[in-house]
């Protein structure tokens, strides 16, 4: 009782601290009232209304500088494919590998120029990647695809002006769930660990168990017996794990899935017994929070490279 009782404190601590890091404000003020009007919703009308208002705010491209290796094999399977984005003179740079969301079973590295063009632009190795997704596949075979990108960055790092020890993974959504599936779950790594330095975890949901956001789509990927889920949920190997995480939600973040992000915030602060690098983004939703990257409202970004540069 007393861990959950810390765990709740440390829940409340992290969103009165963080409710004014991001700064919506900068964006058109049409854009900020529109976010506002949909709330805290997720729909197919919101993503495409979202990606409406925030596709013009920030780059899609890199600079020229930037040398670009598109579609590279990391498996068999035609989704099995990363985007290396890497500097100009890039010689052991920090590596980030964004994994998209999608609720396991949509979406494509295609549509997140932004966050490539962004840390492309500060001087890390970006990389953007696809996976398989259900249902030809079922959990936890996201997760598998995670390591295996890992485990391809390890071997090919040098060949993208990437230093192979410092990999850091970042996830949205659905991409949150199965990098964190990955880094926590030690029967997922290879031997050794992980093989990478954090994690940053972007509205994380069925942290704890499957998502109530869409359960009929979320079980295509988990499977139809629920006796299974918490074993499959990533914060049920929490405790297995010391890797540095950085905790990201939105303001209207869907209420059914906004609650995982705040409880593995707390349960890390129990488990470090020092609470982990949190943001919550004022003003956004789960959809524009990564469109805002690169944008002028650029608190995600920045917090994100800053968590970088200083994690050891």
């Amino acid at each position: 009782m007393k861990a959950v009782r810390s765990a709740m404190l440390a829940a409340c601590a992290l969103l009165c601290a963080g409710a004014a890091n991001a700064d919506i404000t900068r964006l058109p003020p049409d854009v900020a009232t529109a976010i506002a009007a949909m709330g805290p919703n997720l729909s197919r009308d919101v993503v495409m209304k979202t990606n409406a208002l925030m596709g013009p705010l920030a780059p899609m491209t890199p600079p020229a500088s930037v040398t670009i290796a598109m579609d590279v094999a990391y498996g068999d399977d035609p989704l099995q494919k990363i985007d290396v984005f890497s500097p100009e003179k890039a010689h052991g740079r920090s590596i980030v590998v964004f994994f998209h969301g999608g609720g396991f079973v949509a979406e494509d590295k295609s549509h997140f120029g932004n966050v490539m063009s962004y840390f492309a632009a500060h001087g890390l190795v970006a990389v953007n990647a696809n996976y398989r997704l259900a249902p030809k596949v079922v959990w936890p075979a996201e997760s598998q695809d995670v390591g295996a990108v890992v485990a391809f960055l390890k071997a090919h790092a040098k060949d993208y002006g990437g230093n192979a020890q410092r990999i850091f993974l970042i996830g949205h959504s659905a991409g949150a769930n199965i990098v964190a599936g990955y880094v926590l779950d030690p029967s997922l790594h290879p031997k050794g660990g992980p093989g990478v330095i954090a994690a940053i975890l972007v509205s994380l949901p069925a942290s704890r168990v499957v998502s109530i956001t869409d359960p009929d789509r979320d079980l295509i990927y988990y499977g139809k017996d629920k006796s299974l889920y918490q074993k499959r949920a990533p914060a049920s190997h929490l405790n297995e794990s010391k890797l540095p995480l950085m905790l990201v939600t939105a303001e209207f973040d869907p209420v059914a899935l906004a609650p995982d992000a705040y409880d593995m915030a707390a349960r890390t602060c129990v488990r470090d017994g020092k609470c982990p690098a949190f943001l919550y983004l004022k003003g956004h939703n789960h959809i524009s929070e990564i469109g805002s990257i690169g944008s002028k409202d650029d608190e995600l970004g920045s917090r994100i490279l800053d968590f970088v540069r200083t994690t050891r």
